[in-house]
């Protein structure tokens, strides 16, 4: 049985007006292996500036359905961790001369639901259906180290 597309959400729910949800885009955090890594790179890379931001090869076809409210997932080692909401894809000219997409991150980045996912290169796109959860804030598992969280995830407990 296929999937079916999400409807769009009925007035008075979490958008302004009547849309479908956002899709979202899902990548290998490379040489990261915790989501603590990853907030001081972008701590360091803000340093100076008002966003936070990440150049790729391809640039998303499907542009407006991730815009405005999609999110871009982090996979680190083998773990979808978290997700840094996107403001905004821009294209760019790298110095050789190669158009590239310029992802703009909002300045948070939100703890999910630890899911495994395989290595693969570039990025996907990930149905809001097949997103992980946000953690909610006030449970014990954001203060969990997230070496247990990886392993009660693995184990199917998360």
């Amino acid at each position: 049985m296929g999937k079916t597309r999400p409807q769009p959400v009925p007035a008075g729910g979490p958008y302004p007006y009547d849309r479908v949800m956002p899709l979202n885009l899902v990548k290998l955090c490379v040489g990261v292996s915790e989501i603590e890594e990853l907030e001081s790179w972008v701590r360091d890379c803000k340093a100076g500036r008002d966003t936070a931001d990440h150049v790729t090869r391809m640039f998303p076809r499907r542009r407006d359905e991730i815009l405005p409210g999609g999110s871009l997932y982090w996979v680190m080692r083998g773990m979808i961790l978290c997700r840094q909401p996107i403001a905004a894809l821009e294209e760019v000219t790298g110095s050789d001369g190669i158009a590239r997409c310029r992802i703009v991150f909002r300045p948070q980045i939100i703890a999910v639901r630890p899911v495994p996912r395989r290595a693969f290169q570039g990025w996907r796109y990930l149905e809001e259906a097949d997103s992980p959860a946000d953690l909610p804030k006030s449970s014990r598992i954001e203060g969990m180290p997230e070496t247990l969280r990886r392993e009660l995830a693995e184990l199917g407990l998360l």
